[in-house]
């Protein structure tokens, strides 16, 4: 590695973002002295957010785990020996086989997520492990799961509209996402737009980053989202602002969704989600009457009982006014179906002894660790930290103690789930081995090469699944490929003719390469839906027992403008918890630099709220509901409706109070997808 000490060496951001950016990392004496954007990147053209900037802080951090450790206390209070990798490795698979033989090897769990967004990292040699291993299945449904299913019984298809092309949108809608904190590049476009004449508007519950950004902010209560997105089809209908040409060419229902949508009046409207009639108004009447018109669909909105339908409800509207054929119209939840790789070749689903074995979903992992029937005996977390991102997380942690549960964490940082481990693996950072990147948002692939040496024993995901599959005798070929060769099989896809001309060689050479977009001139000619239109009417929807067109369904646990709070609820304030600017999910947020950017965590609270409960600015709070209790700071704001508090970021513990928000959050899963509903709690605040 001695010709890493020094210069200036190509890299991607890891992090789980829409963006994926190209970054280049300055090196001396073999270590990062700072971290930019690369220019040469199309797409991001080296802009970067300060969460990335300050990437070496992170990774030359003093608290990165070096070598491999061993539970000595009891869990949770984080005493541990440190091991050598062969006694680690011989412990974990002598405990795997013993709990196969004795339980089944069902009673294995893999949990992990997208803390590195790396494709060999988290869909290739630890895919393989587990499924040679017979483990149980992990339903990976936290974070986006609801909002791609309500996109899918749509359009049929993971993609959107392109980046680049919404320069040409004279409105843009953001819904649901703050932008300006996590798809940065996304503002730099629509202020291009705005500076050619576009209008921006921001749809969400509370004022934060990017609604402050916007031209219009409209708030709305939680989880209405889909009421109002049906109000601006009442007026595109009513005032024959539709496009019959395209209805009736590319899509399927518009005559039943016109008759659903009667019911919907501004006033109607107005009244669930508490935005005044007359911005109801304004709002349809200037989507109806935008010539280009893009609508950028966030991650918010989807975190709710009814986030599905909120999210399908939404990528409804281009159609209705012929959006998909103007270059810039249309919406995007998300683009990841363009970059579709060979998932069976770097899975290897076919090593699985038992095709039909259970799955569990992650956002119930507090209850499945309480089953005892078919208990789980037997926990591998990587790439994830349960114990902080997961909801209900009180009961997350109750089960991680359980002393007869054998849990592996493998990570960067003695986490606040690592501290409930029997074995800590440390684990490389994205900058000290070779990984495949896609984006989630923009067109391009690129490759990660090592410009680090790791530091001490840590090993990546696949040099460590690959040492277990080995020590277990698993398929020698399967667990002997190596980097590159795993490289050439995700890529070796025929089937996505988007890949077409990305390979290896490509990469190596040019570090970043563009997805073969030809195929998209003929996206409505060819959406996977089973009719093959835009679904306005879902057959699929109905047959699975939900309402075939978008409605309004009010939440589980929460209020709308109609349905109140009173005196019989004991918690009456909704509790949303979204990302803060320099965290991304629990990344970071043990880091100096980014903590003492965030302060301390906060609850914002409604003035009217705040003096009911005698609170004022900065007093110590406690927010509690039979889940849970947190003991945060309160920040007197009116940037929401009186009813909501925010709490944004997700801390880690602390050392004499508790401050994750997900002890307060429901595990209850939503309405498609089986995706998380974070945002559908409510609580209680009271001074502390």
């Amino acid at each position: 590695m001695e010709k890493l000490e020094n210069g200036v060496f190509s890299a991607v951001c890891p992090l789980d973002c829409p963006d994926t950016c190209g970054l280049l990392v300055h090196k001396k004496d073999g270590k990062i002295v700072k971290v930019e954007g690369n220019p040469e990147h199309p797409d991001t053209r080296g802009a970067i957010c300060n969460k990335v900037r300050n990437m070496a802080q992170r990774v030359h951090h003093p608290d990165r785990l070096t070598t491999p450790l061993r539970r000595v206390g009891r869990k949770g209070e984080a005493l541990f020996e440190p091991i050598g990798w062969d006694e680690a490795i011989a412990e974990i698979t002598g405990k795997f086989r013993s709990l196969s033989e004795e339980y089944g090897p069902e009673s294995i769990l893999p949990y992990s997520f997208y803390g590195n967004m790396g494709v060999l990292s988290v869909e290739g040699m630890d895919r393989r492990f587990f499924n040679a291993l017979g483990a149980s299945r992990l339903e990976q449904t936290i974070c986006n799961a609801a909002g791609s299913a309500g996109w899918k019984y749509t359009m049929g298809f993971n993609g959107g509209t392109s980046p680049e092309d919404t320069v040409n949108a004279d409105l843009i809608i953001v819904w649901g996402g703050n932008i300006v904190s996590t798809n940065m590049h996304q503002v730099v476009l629509a202020e291009q737009a705005r500076k050619k004449g576009a209008k921006i508007i921001v749809i969400d519950v509370h004022k934060n980053r990017t609604a402050q950004w916007a031209d219009w902010f409209l708030p709305l209560y939680p989880g209405t989202d889909a009421a109002l997105a049906l109000g601006i089809m009442h007026i595109l209908f009513r005032d024959g602002m539709t496009d019959a040409n395209f209805l009736k060419t590319y899509t399927v229902g518009h005559e039943e969704l016109r008759k659903q949508a009667e019911e919907y009046t501004p006033e109607a409207v107005a009244a669930i989600t508490g935005i005044p009639v007359e911005d109801i108004e304004r709002l349809g009447k200037l989507y109806g009457e935008a010539a280009v018109s893009f609508i950028r669909i966030g991650n918010g909105l989807q975190h709710h009982d009814n986030g599905g339908m909120a999210v399908r409800s939404i990528a409804c509207l281009p159609a209705l006014t012929g959006q998909w054929l103007k270059k810039g119209g249309g919406a995007t939840k998300g683009n990841g179906g363009y970059a579709g790789m060979n998932s069976r070749a770097l899975e290897r689903p076919d090593l699985r002894p038992n095709p039909r074995v259970r799955s569990i979903n992650m956002n119930r992992i507090g209850e499945a660790l309480e089953m005892t029937e078919q208990p789980i005996k037997g926990l591998f977390v990587y790439c994830s930290n349960p114990l902080v991102v997961a909801p209900d997380a009180d009961r997350v942690r109750r089960g991680f103690a359980r002393e007869d549960l054998f849990t592996v964490v493998h990570d960067l940082f003695l986490t606040d789930t690592a501290k409930y481990a029997d074995i800590v693996l440390p684990a490389t950072s994205t900058f000290e081995n070779t990984d495949l990147y896609s984006s989630y948002w923009h067109h391009y692939i690129q490759l990660q090469e090592p410009v680090l040496q790791a530091p001490g024993e840590c090993k990546s995901n696949v040099e460590l699944f690959s040492l277990l599959g080995k020590a277990l005798g698993f398929d020698e070929e399967a667990f002997g490929q190596s980097e590159e060769d795993m490289i050439r099989e995700a890529l070796d896809y025929p089937r996505n003719p988007y890949l077409n001309g990305v390979t290896l060689e490509r990469l190596k050479a040019e570090r970043h390469v563009k997805l073969d977009m030809t195929p998209k001139e003929r996206y409505l000619d060819n959406l996977p839906t089973p009719s093959g239109k835009i679904e306005l009417y879902s057959r699929a929807l109905e047959n699975a027992g939900l309402p075939p067109l978008p409605t309004y369904t009010p939440l589980v646990e929460g209020f709308d403008g109609i349905r109140r709070p009173d005196e019989g609820d004991k918690y009456p304030l909704m509790f949303i918890s979204p990302p803060n600017h320099n965290f991304l999910n629990s990344t970071f947020s043990n880091i100096g630099k980014h903590q003492s950017l965030e302060k301390r965590p906060t609850l914002q609270i409604h003035p009217t709220d705040a003096a009911e409960r005698g609170i004022a600015e900065g007093d110590e709070v406690k927010v509690y509901n039979d889940r849970g209790m947190i003991q945060i700071w309160a920040a007197v704001t009116d940037r929401m409706l009186p009813g909501i508090v925010i709490s944004q970021g997700l801390w880690w513990e602390g050392k004499d109070r508790s401050q994750r928000s997900n002890v307060l959050t429901p595990d209850r899963l939503s309405d498609m997808g089986k995706g998380a509903t974070f945002f559908s709690a409510t609580v209680q605040v009271e001074l502390r």
